[in-house]
C-alpha cells in the first residue's frame, strides 16, 4: 500500500496506483526517454486521507522525504485521476495543475487542491458524458521537478485535423507550455513530414507565462510596439523559431514515444538550456481516420454510396446484424454470385468494438465474371420481374415475416427471445436470392429500353417513361398524400387528442408502411417509423400545409415517344410498349424488393431493445438503447436472465460502457475524410458549395437545413432542402422542395433520381452543404452546373 512512490518505479501497468499522468511519465522514463524527475503521491493516499483532504501525519512525512529527495526546489505538482490520459479518455484541463509550487507547505497545500479537483463541476459533468462512474475513479498526484524552459508547446505525432498520421504537428510558446495549453498565446506553429521537412508559420507572442520568485508564475504581456515572432524574434517576447535540429531531435522523439504506445500521441514538451524534455504524454483523442489518399472511380462511387447509407455511425449491434445480413449483405452476394468479391465486404474498420472509419471497398473479378454474360441471359429469359411476386420464395418469405412481427415479444422468456434476432436475420436470405435471380431482366430491360430511346432521339423522355412505374415507394406518398388531405378535413394536426378517423388511418397506415426506415435501411439501430411515428406526423404535416401540384400524367411521356415517325406502325407501336412495362417492372421490383426485404428490421430492433430493457432491470445496462453498445453473440453467450447477476453481467456492463466512451470521443469525427470521395471544386467566383449535377436546372429559394427525419415539419413550400444525406422516406419531402442540395450520393442516388421524377435540381455530393449553407440564405441551385451560389 504505497503512499508515495518514485516515478521511475511505475508504469503504465500501473494506472490504479499511479492515475493515468503517473502512469504514462513512468513508462517514458523507465524506456529511457527525457522526462523531469519525481514521484507520484499515490491514489492509495488519496484514499487514506479522504475527500476532505486532510493529510495524517505519515502521509506529510512520505511527501516531505520524497521532495527533499527531489532537491525541495521548485516543482510542478499535476492530477493524475485514473480515468485520466486514457485512450478515449484525455481530460484535458479536467483536473488542476500547478506550477513553481516552492516549499514543503505549498506542495501540501498543492496536493489537497488537486486532490480536490476531481470533484469539480467540470470533472463530474465530463465522467459524465463518457459514462464513467464515480464511484469508480480515484486519484494521485504527480511531483515533478520545476523546468523553466526557453520555449514549450505542444505537439501531436497525428495531423489533429486531417488525421494524416505522417505528420508531426507543434505549437511553441516562449516561457512555461501553460501559454499554449490554455490558449492564451497565438502560438509558432510547426509541420514536419515523413522526410523531416519543416514548415513554419510565426506565431504573436501575444502573453508569455513564467516562474513567479517565491512560487507560482506570472503573465507578461508582449510590449504592443514589441517585435513580433519569427526568426529574428525577442526571445523576451516570444518563442522565436526552434532551430530545425531542435525541431527534428523532437520529432524523433515524437515517433518514438508514439511507437512505443503503439498509437497517435499527444505530447507537452518543453526546451531548455539546451535540453528536451518531455512532460506528458497521452493518446490522442477524437482522431479523424487517415485520408484514403487518392481513390479510382469506382471505389470513389462506392465509397459515396456507403457514405449516404451511413448518416450515423454504426453500433456494435449493427455490425453483427443488419449489416452482414441486410441490404449490404444482400449485395455483396448478389455481386459475388456474378462474379465480383470485395465491393461490399470489410469496408468498416474498427477499434475496441466501435466502428472508426470507412475504408473504401476494392472490388476485384473472379474467373467467374467470364460466365456472367452467359447467366444473365439465362436468367434474364427465366425470371420476369413483373411475376416475381408470384415466386414461392417470395410468398414464404412474407407469411413468415408476418408470423414473425405477430409475436408478443414481451411474454417471451429469455431463453425464446434471445433466439428472435437470429429468425430475423435468417428470414432475409431468400431475399438475396430472389434478386440474384430476378435482377438480370429488370437491368436488361432498362438497358433495352434506353438504347431504344437514344437511337430514337428522344433520351429526354427517359426517365419520363420510367415515372409511369407503380412501386412501394410511390404508393407510399400517396397514402401519406390522403392520411394529409384526412387530416386537414378532419383537423387532426392541431386537436389533441386527435379524431378517431385519424387516428385509424394514421394506424392502419403504420401496419401497412411502418417498417419503413428513418435514417437508413442497412442499420437496425435507428427507428423505423412504426418506432418514431412523430417522423411520419411530420411529413403529414408537411404535405398537409402545402398540397402537391398537379403532377404531369405518366402517359405523356409515353404518348411522346409513341408519335415518333418510326412508331407508327402497330406491331412497333406494341412492342415499344411491353418494353415500357418491362423497364418500369424493373423499377417496380427493385423498389419494391428492398420495400419487403426490410419488413423483418422492426422485429429486430424491437427484440433487441426488449433484450435492453430487461438488462437495464437486471442492472447491467442504464438504458434499454445501450444493448446497442453490444455485439449479438455477446447477448446470445449470456446463460439466462440468472446469470446477469453474475460475472456475466458485470463483463457486459463494462463493455457497453467502455464502447459509449469511445464512441462519444468520436461524436464530432467524420467516418471517412468527404474530400476523398466528393474533391472540392476549383474555387469559381461566388459558388458557395459544388457536387455532382444530379437532376437539371436552376431555382432560387432560401436554405432550409434539414438533418434527420425529425426535422421534416421545418421545410417549407419552395424551400432549397440541404440535407446530409437522403433515403426513401426522405422522398415526399421533394414534392415541396424548390431544389435539393446534398452532403453525399451521386447521380444514381434515391435522391438523384427523385429530383429528376419531380423535375426539380439536384446537386450531390457537396460535402460541406450542411456546414456551408444556413437557414434563410437565399441562394441560386444550378442542377446543370452542380453549383449553389448566393442570390443575385
Amino acid at each position: 500500500m504505497k503512499l508515495v512512490a518514485p516515478l521511475d518505479a511505475v508504469g503504465r501497468a500501473d494506472l490504479p496506483l499511479a492515475g493515468g499522468k503517473g502512469a504514462n511519465l513512468g513508462e517514458l522514463i523507465r524506456n529511457g526517454f527525457p522526462v523531469p524527475p519525481g514521484f507520484v503521491v499515490t491514489t492509495h493516499a488519496y484514499d487514506l486521507a479522504g475527500r476532505d483532504g486532510e493529510l495524517p501525519g505519515e502521509l506529510r512525512r512520505e511527501i516531505a522525504g520524497a521532495y527533499a529527495a527531489l532537491g525541495a526546489g521548485p516543482v510542478a505538482v499535476r492530477s493524475s485521476a485514473t480515468a485520466e490520459d486514457l485512450p478515449g479518455a484525455a481530460f484535458a484541463g479536467q483536473q488542476d495543475t500547478y506550477l513553481n509550487v516552492v516549499g514543503e507547505q505549498a506542495l501540501l497545500d498543492a496536493v489537497r487542491r488537486c486532490w480536490a479537483s476531481l470533484h469539480t463541476e467540470r470533472a463530474v459533468a465530463y465522467r459524465a458524458r463518457l459514462g464513467i462512474d464515480d464511484a469508480g475513479v480515484s486519484i494521485a498526484v504527480v511531483v515533478q521537478r520545476m523546468v523553466e524552459p526557453d520555449t514549450a508547446g505542444v505537439l501531436f505525432t497525428a495531423d489533429p485535423v486531417t488525421g494524416e498520421r505522417e505528420r508531426i504537428v507543434i505549437d511553441a510558446g516562449a516561457g512555461l507550455g501553460e501559454a499554449v495549453v490554455s490558449g492564451l498565446v497565438t502560438p509558432d506553429h510547426y509541420e514536419v513530414d515523413r522526410e523531416d521537412r519543416v514548415t513554419y508559420r510565426p506565431g504573436r507572442g501575444e502573453v508569455v507565462v513564467r516562474s513567479a520568485p517565491g512560487g507560482g508564475v506570472i503573465h507578461e504581456a508582449r510590449p504592443e510596439n514589441g517585435p513580433e515572432n519569427g526568426p529574428e524574434g525577442d526571445p523576451e517576447v516570444g518563442a522565436g523559431r526552434l532551430p530545425d535540429a531542435v525541431v527534428a531531435e523532437l520529432a524523433g522523439l515524437a515517433r518514438r514515444v508514439a511507437a512505443h504506445y503503439g498509437r497517435p500521441q499527444d505530447i507537452e514538451w518543453a526546451y531548455a538550456a539546451g535540453r528536451l524534455h518531455l512532460l506528458q504524454a497521452r493518446p490522442m483523442t477524437a482522431l479523424p481516420p487517415p485520408s484514403p489518399g487518392r481513390l479510382n472511380p469506382v471505389r470513389r462511387r462506392l465509397a459515396g454510396i456507403l457514405l449516404e447509407y451511413l448518416p450515423v455511425r454504426p453500433y456494435p449491434i449493427d455490425m453483427s446484424t443488419w449489416l452482414p445480413y441486410g441490404p449490404v449483405g444482400l449485395m455483396g452476394k448478389v455481386t459475388g454470385a456474378f462474379g465480383i468479391r470485395g465491393g461490399f465486404e470489410g469496408f468498416l474498420r474498427e477499434e475496441d468494438g466501435v466502428v472508426v472509419e470507412i475504408v473504401p471497398p476494392a472490388p476485384r473479378p473472379t474467373a467467374r465474371v467470364l460466365t456472367m454474360p452467359f447467366r444473365v441471359a439465362a436468367k434474364a429469359r427465366r425470371y420476369d420481374p413483373a411475376r416475381w411476386t408470384e415466386d414461392t420464395r417470395f410468398t414464404g418469405y412474407l407469411a413468415a415475416a408476418r408470423d414473425l412481427a405477430a409475436l408478443d415479444l414481451g411474454a417471451l422468456p429469455w431463453e425464446e427471445l434471445i433466439r428472435v434476432p437470429r429468425k430475423a436475420l435468417d428470414l432475409v436470405a431468400p431475399v438475396a436470392d430472389l434478386r440474384v435471380d430476378y435482377l438480370p431482366g429488370s437491368g436488361l430491360a432498362l438497358l433495352r429500353l434506353l438504347v431504344a430511346v437514344k437511337l430514337l432521339r428522344r433520351g429526354p423522355l427517359f426517365s419520363g417513361l420510367l415515372a409511369g412505374a407503380v412501386t412501394r415507394t410511390s404508393e407510399t406518398n400517396r397514402a401519406l398524400e390522403r392520411l394529409a388531405e384526412l387530416a386537414v378535413r378532419t383537423g387532426a394536426l392541431d386537436a389533441d387528442p386527435k379524431p378517431a378517423a385519424f387516428l385509424a388511418a394514421f394506424e392502419e397506415f403504420l401496419r401497412e408502411y411502418g417498417h419503413r426506415e428513418t435514417a437508413s435501411p442497412i442499420l437496425v439501430t435507428p427507428p423505423t417509423w412504426s418506432d418514431a411515428p412523430e417522423t411520419v406526423l411530420g411529413l403529414v404535416g408537411v404535405l398537409a400545409a402545402h398540397p402537391a401540384p398537379a403532377a404531369e400524367e405518366p402517359g405523356d411521356a409515353l404518348d411522346r415517344l409513341l408519335a415518333h415517325p418510326l412508331l407508327r406502325a402497330p406491331r412497333r407501336r406494341e412492342r415499344m410498349r411491353r418494353w415500357v412495362a418491362a423497364a418500369r417492372a424493373g423499377i417496380a421490383f427493385r423498389e419494391d424488393s428492398h420495400f419487403f426485404f426490410t419488413l423483418p428490421q422492426p422485429v429486430l430492433r424491437r427484440s433487441l431493445v426488449e433484450l435492453g430493457r430487461r438488462l437495464c432491470v437486471a442492472g447491467v445496462l442504464d438504458r434499454p438503447e445501450d444493448v446497442f453498445h453490444l455485439r449479438l453473440e455477446e447477448l446470445e453467450a449470456i446463460g439466462g436472465e440468472v446469470a446477469l447477476t453474475g460475472p456475466e453481467g458485470a463483463r457486459l456492463r463494462e463493455l457497453a460502457r467502455a464502447r459509449a466512451a469511445k464512441r462519444e470521443e468520436l461524436a464530432g469525427v467524420r467516418l471517412i475524410d468527404p474530400a476523398a470521395i466528393f474533391p472540392p471544386a476549383a474555387a469559381d467566383g461566388d459558388v458557395l458549395v459544388a457536387g455532382a449535377p444530379a437532376s437539371a436546372g436552376t431555382v432560387t429559394g432560401p436554405v432550409k437545413v434539414i438533418r434527420e427525419p425529425a426535422e421534416f415539419g421545418r421545410l417549407e413550400a419552395g424551400d432549397v432542402l440541404v440535407c446530409p444525406y437522403t433515403n426513401p422516406s426522405w422522398t415526399p419531402l421533394f414534392q415541396r422542395a424548390a431544389a435539393v442540395v446534398v452532403d453525399s450520393g451521386g447521380t444514381a442516388s434515391h435522391a438523384a433520381i427523385v429530383a429528376r421524377e419531380y423535375g426539380i435540381p439536384a446537386v450531390m455530393g457537396t460535402g460541406a452543404g450542411t456546414s456551408v449553407l444556413a437557414d434563410g440564405q437565399v441562394v441560386t441551385v444550378n442542377g446543370d452546373a452542380g453549383t449553389v451560389v448566393p442570390a443575385a
